[in-house]
């Protein structure tokens, strides 16, 4: 457990502060019949055009997650409510399906999730991105998988299906090598050990596997990088991709905070290693200019992270011709 802490949110009216200590961050789970499944995605910085969130907030509190200001649409917070306010939409599945069964919907690839992990911790007993990608099965619809969870691996069975047609990608965020480090900023995600191991599980039942680099913290985890790529390597990775820290809207408030209290000592040299990259700012929200920073050392560090990926052999099916396109007839699938 730990204390309520959450910045100021900008939608409310006024800031409210606790008389005393702030009582415990507990565990409260609210479930919704949302209305829709799908986002669609008009940045030009993402790979993907249409994700799928089953969950809002996330238990692993990251503390520089960027979505933490979306929970404050829903007049939550985002610094503990984000971590302990999760709500779980349980009709998701059910929505994407009817998405699917759309005569506008042409089988574009979707990605689980764009916004928070759809496989924490209470996707164990909801099931909803399995129920997701039972979905995708049916009707043959490419899948994108972004987790720091090793709960993927309970889904070996779907995802092996999948990947026999080429559907299914897995992509596995993690920014540390240092699993004591790593606790100190993401304290409720697995370790990086334990990624590294569900990687290789999930690289050895068929399906590919990426590494994401994400983020990168100047001054905190830019050494860690070969280390990460050599290990994703050897677990069976074949592609690899790296984001500059993001520090939007209150975001930067529980980052920073957290970065305070656990390194002490780094505070003044993250802060200004980011700010060197930032063009003397904490953040840049422009796009093209949001995952990538500027400047000599933002060039050094793509360089080493591009030699390493070479040298490893990440990243070489960018250069190789795309395989046969699968055709959809109705729930089958048939290669060209």
């Amino acid at each position: 457990m730990r204390r309520v802490e959450n910045p100021p949110n900008p939608w409310h009216t006024q800031h409210r502060e606790w008389l005393g200590p702030p009582p415990p961050a507990r565990l409260e789970v609210y479930e919704e019949q949302a209305r829709s499944i799908l986002t669609e995605n008009e940045s030009p910085d993402v790979s993907f055009r249409w994700s799928a969130n089953p969950y809002r907030g996330c238990f692993f509190g990251c503390g520089y997650c960027y979505a933490r200001p979306t929970h404050q649409y829903l007049d939550f917070g985002a610094g503990t409510d984000f971590e302990r306010r999760i709500v779980v939409k349980v009709n998701a599945p059910r929505l994407l399906r009817r998405a699917f069964r759309r005569k506008s919907w042409v089988g574009e690839p979707i990605t689980l999730s764009g916004n928070t992990d759809c496989y924490q911790p209470l996707e164990a007993s909801y099931r909803l991105t399995r129920g997701l990608l039972e979905v995708c099965r049916e009707f043959g619809n490419p899948v994108g998988i972004v987790t720091k969870s090793v709960l993927v691996q309970r889904d070996l069975d779907l995802l092996g299906e999948l990947a026999a047609f080429g559907l299914v990608h897995a992509h596995f965020s993690i920014p540390f090598s240092d699993d004591l480090m790593a606790r100190a900023i993401e304290p409720y995600a697995p370790s990086p050990s334990a990624r590294f191991e569900a990687m290789r599980t999930v690289a050895a039942a068929g399906v590919p596997v990426s590494v994401l680099v994400a983020p990168i913290i100047p001054g905190l985890n830019e050494s860690q990088i070969g280390e990460i790529l050599q290990r994703a390597k050897a677990c069976g990775a074949t592609r690899a991709s790296r984001v500059l820290l993001r520090l939007p809207a209150e975001v930067r408030h529980v980052f920073l905070r957290r970065l305070k209290e656990a390194f002490p000592h780094r505070y003044e040299k993250v802060v200004h290693s980011i700010r060197e990259m930032r063009g003397g700012a904490l953040y840049r929200a422009g796009f093209g200019v949001r995952h990538r920073g500027s400047g000599q050392r933002w060039d050094a560090i793509e360089d080493l992270f591009d030699l390493s990926c070479r040298r490893l052999g990440l990243n070489r099916d960018e250069e190789e011709p795309a395989p046969a396109p699968l055709r959809r007839e109705g729930a089958q699938l048939s290669l060209f």
